[in-house]
């Protein structure tokens, strides 16, 4: 594979380079040329001159190009409008097809279809390259029905643009379907020589708290935790919804996972009641967290991706990296991150409206991003090392980014204590349990959620009796003892609804302590929550749980506490109401029948379970 990369300046220069180029590919054996032209202007002539030019010196050639904001040629901004990258494919095996379609709203289902038959018509196809015409149009549709192209095949490329960011005018054309404001190319590559690698780079992380988005439609981001999305720009980084908005945003996009990797989202506009409208779609109830991007941060990500791409030894490197990284870092800079892929070979492309890579089976339109599309015929040639200095990242940090740590560090704990504050709120301290506004919470839901249950209400048998003899320590051990058992009770018999080794792991974690222990007790108890009634007193609700299974539980938490010895106090008893929640009955009422119960058991002679409409068991 080789590939010859070359700016536009005048007929004549571009008469001298494709005479090279042509003299080149007669005096070797190979099997196809593709043209791509990128181009930072809509003007429609000067494009449509450079492809014929090239169609009429190489009649056999692909040509196919876009409009974009900004060219790479030899992994550096262009300075030019236009820029060619010819690409001379050597393998006999080797083949490509160029493949251009109508886009809109309406037909991308429809291009969709027809990729697939092609793809399947030419089992040779190993990548699917795209450029595409994408602005003011949900690509969603298109991206998610592609995910059923065999999962072997890469798919990859980028979104048409225009040189004025506020502009939504783009275009895509080629010598096999001309040129179009609307439209799709699809390039079409394979055969048993070629091998492509493809990955995505992004270097913004993640700062700050987490928003729930709340509502949005396809790009538009309306709500972030029930508030209109704007908000979070102007609360947190007091940037002002003026005509600066966009580039103010620019380092702070939107970050959370969709199809299982991490995908960045920047808005372009806020609208006056505060909508946000995005680059592209954005999920609806998913987590997001505003990221940030930091120069150092971003090289330290590219020289550790680059290393990989050149273990792939590639003949040639494809770039398509979003416009917003562009203005990121500057014209001055820009290259910084696309210059070293130069080192391991000849590096092309340009600066998107959206990025396009498929990962783990799913094709995923990205922003802010940086997809790399590495391509060799054969084994490579490993003569040509990835070139980053790695010493100007060794053991150094910017400010940037220890400000960043420091923010997580402090929202961390900032979340862990509100964990904590939430804990305290509804649990009681020294049993680990519901305190007792929270179980009548509890049984109130069951019962509006006409939820079938049943009421197990317990009381230590002469309590005041181990507190003044005992002391109040050894009350305190007692009452500890029986929210053990109940907690362990509730797990063995199964009403917690939770497997037990899926909280069994958190003990062995490192971050396990005290309120990770409160918190995994409350969470063993959501379908059967315990609750410290007051004093000695322990009511349980279990939720769809039939009377004979109720009474059992209650059984085997009398025994199992009646077989506990204590220091001081040796062996202690405790009575047991049980009650079902009856259709239509108040909490209220069902309160009265299960202490009812209770007082029942009390008065039968203590340490037994007494169930109110069936009599002493």
């Amino acid at each position: 594979m080789k590939q010859f990369q070359f700016d536009y300046h005048s007929i004549t220069s571009l008469t001298r380079d494709l005479e090279k180029v042509r003299l080149w590919y007669k005096s070797k054996s190979c099997s196809n040329v593709v043209f791509q032209i990128y181009s930072d202007s809509l003007d429609r002539g000067q494009m449509e001159l450079v492809s014929n030019v090239i169609t009429r010196t190489i009649p056999h050639a692909i040509c196919m190009g876009c409009s974009t904001n900004g060219n790479i040629i030899e992994g550096r901004l262009s300075s030019t409008t236009i820029s060619v990258v010819c690409t001379i494919l050597e393998k006999p095996s080797t083949k490509v097809k160029l493949l251009q379609y109508t886009l809109n709203g309406e037909t991308a289902l429809d291009v969709v279809e027809n990729i697939k038959r092609k793809v399947r018509e030419n089992p040779w196809v190993k990548g699917v390259e795209l450029q595409l015409t994408i602005r003011g149009m949900s690509l969603s549709p298109l991206c998610d029905a592609l995910h059923d192209v065999d999962e072997s095949i890469a798919i990859f490329g980028g979104g048409a643009f225009n040189p004025d960011l506020s502009k939504n005018d783009a275009c895509v054309f080629s010598n096999v379907g001309g040129y179009s404001e609307r439209g799709i190319l699809v390039l079409l590559i394979g055969g048993e020589d070629l091998h492509i690698y493809t990955t995505h780079i992004a270097g913004w992380k993640p700062l700050g708290r987490e928003f729930l988005v709340t509502k949005a439609q396809n790009a538009l981001l309306f709500e972030l935790d029930s508030k209109p999305a704007y908000e979070i720009y102007y609360r947190y980084l007091k940037i002002l919804n003026d005509e600066h908005f966009f580039a103010n945003t620019l380092e702070f996009p939107f970050f959370y996972k969709h199809n299982g990797i991490d995908i960045l989202r920047a808005p372009v506009h806020c609208n006056e009641d505060g909508t946000l409208v995005m680059t592209s779609d954005i999920d609806e109830n998913v987590k997001a967290r505003l990221a940030y991007g930091d120069p150092w941060t971003i090289l330290d990500c590219i020289r550790k991706d680059g290393k990989k791409i050149g273990e792939f030894k590639p003949d040639i490197i494809k770039v398509f990296s979003c416009a917003a990284r562009r203005s990121f870092w500057g014209k001055e800079e820009i290259s910084n991150e696309t210059l070293p892929f130069q080192s391991i070979a000849p590096t092309s492309g340009f600066y998107t409206a959206g990025e396009f890579l498929r990962t783990n089976g799913f094709v995923n339109q990205h922003n802010v991003t940086l997809v790399i599309a590495a391509m060799r015929e054969g084994d490579g040639d490993d003569s040509h090392k990835f070139d980053m200095a790695e010493d100007s990242f060794s053991g150094q940090v910017s400010m940037i980014n220890r400000l960043a740590t420091f923010i997580d560090a402090a929202t961390q704990e900032l979340a862990q204590a509100n964990a904590k504050l939430s804990l305290m709120a509804i649990t009681d301290p020294l049993s680990h349990l519901f305190n007792r506004g929270e179980i009548q919470r509890c049984i109130k839901e069951c019962i509006a959620e006409k939820t079938p249950a049943c009421l197990v209400m317990m009381d230590i048998d002469n309590f005041k009796k181990i507190n003044d003899t005992y002391g109040h320590k050894e009350g305190d051990n007692v009452i500890i003892g029986i929210s053990n058992v109940l907690k362990k009770t509730v797990d063995e018999t199964g009403l917690s609804g939770i497997d037990s080794s899926d909280y069994r792991v958190m003990e062995d974690d490192d971050d396990f302590d005290e309120t990770s222990r409160g918190l995994r007790e409350s969470i063993l108890t959501v379908k059967s929550p315990i609750g410290r009634w007051g004093g000695e007193e322990f009511m349980v609700l279990l939720r769809e749980t039939p009377i004979e299974k109720a009474l059992d539980f209650a059984e085997k938490v009398r025994k199992a506490f009646n077989e506990m010895e204590f220091e001081k106090a040796g062996h202690r008893s405790v009575s047991v109401g049980v009650v079902e929640i009856q259709e239509g009955e108040s909490a209220d009422s069902a309160y009265v029948r299960v202490d009812q119960a209770l007082y029942k058991a009390k008065e039968n002679g203590r340490n037994q379970v007494f169930y109110a409409q069936g009599g002493e068991r």
